[in-house]
């Protein structure tokens, strides 16, 4: 199946495609920050120094977290990989492969790595949040 869009649609529509910022992120960090910083809990956002470049990243706990959309990390992804033409199959598996590449590597370097889908987010934020003082505790 080939693409619908000319290369140029493509790539216009694509180029809006954000990774940083996303508002599930943005709302994401106000509620970490809520629960978090009053905690004495510090952390950066899209540290370029660490492998993979995380949403967060607590330095001091050695621990990580990655904020993934559902799409492009693949969840729900062999129900929808039927539907798909092989460019977004072979984009998708490359993103789900690079996960598991960025994890393997920060957990070999002692890094604890939490990744949560857009939909965990969204339906149970303060969960997540639990989970993260959970393993801060934890370090």
């Amino acid at each position: 199946m080939s693409d619908v869009m000319s290369k140029e649609q493509r790539s216009r529509l694509m180029s809006r495609v954000r990774g940083r910022n996303t508002r599930f992120e943005l709302d994401f960090l106000r509620h970490v920050s809520a629960e978090l910083y009053p905690l004495g809990y510090r952390y950066r956002k899209h540290c370029r120094h660490v492998f993979g470049t995380p949403d967060i990243v607590f330095t001091r706990y050695k621990l990580v977290v990655f904020l993934d959309s559902d799409f492009w990390h693949g969840k729900n992804y062999a129900k929808l990989a039927d539907k798909m033409n092989l460019f977004w199959r072979e984009k998708i598996e490359r993103n789900i492969e690079r996960d598991r590449e960025v994890n393997r590597k920060l957990r070999r370097e002692g890094w604890t790595v939490l990744r949560f889908g857009e939909r965990q987010v969204e339906k149970s934020p303060l969960l997540m949040v639990e989970r993260i003082k959970d393993a801060l505790a934890k370090r």
